[in-house]
């Protein structure tokens, strides 16, 4: 399979490449981004860039992941990432997902991940597409939300996040759930190229 390229009315998903790695220090070096989420460091470096890129062709190719960069479809500017992590054993996947912090409020992590998603329930014939946020950061679950997940539950003190236990909220999506949405016109279809 040939690594994606979604493109939405605003924006193009597609492979990071080594002309990006200025862009994600600078997104993801912002303490409001690395405190929100659970696996981008705080100072992030360069080496942090080059190392997570490196792992995105080995684990796209062994099915286990995809990552994808949310650029302006006009300009090509990096806005920020989202991806699967694919657990083909159970016919599952988490989304994941960060925005650079001068992107945010403008709907773009909700239209980079229902592309993702409306993508990810076919390519790999999943039945369920999950995703979890800290709990202090309710922006991310109204993505959860607007996508048509479900709140499942909170993990307490599931997670440790810089000497701290936080609890993670959990949302999910069937793919039956996923299916009666698109066919009653909730959900936008990226175009695949």
């Amino acid at each position: 399979m040939d690594y994606p390229i979604l493109t939405t009315a605003r924006l193009l998903l597609r492979q990071f490449g080594t002309r990006d790695i200025d862009d994600i220090v600078r997104l993801a070096g912002d303490f409001a981004i690395a405190d929100t989420t659970l696996m981008i460091p705080h100072p992030y470096e360069r080496i942090h860039a080059e190392q997570w890129l490196a792992t995105h062709r080995p684990k796209f190719e062994s099915g286990e992941q995809v990552a994808l960069a949310i650029t302006d479809l006009k300009t090509g500017q990096l806005i920020g990432a989202v991806g699967l992590s694919i657990s083909a054993r159970f016919d599952r996947a988490e989304l994941g997902y960060w925005i650079g912090k001068p992107f945010w409020g403008r709907g773009y992590c909700t239209e980079a991940s229902r592309a993702v998603v409306n993508w990810g329930f076919p390519t790999f014939n999943l039945n369920r597409i999950f995703a979890a946020h800290l709990k202090r950061n309710p922006a991310s679950g109204r993505v959860m939300q607007k996508l048509g997940m479900i709140h499942e539950g909170e993990f307490r003190q599931h997670v440790k996040k810089w000497d701290r236990y936080e609890n993670m909220i959990v949302y999910g999506i069937l793919r039956s759930e996923w299916a009666r949405n698109a066919t009653s016109g909730r959900q936008e279809d990226p175009t695949a190229s």
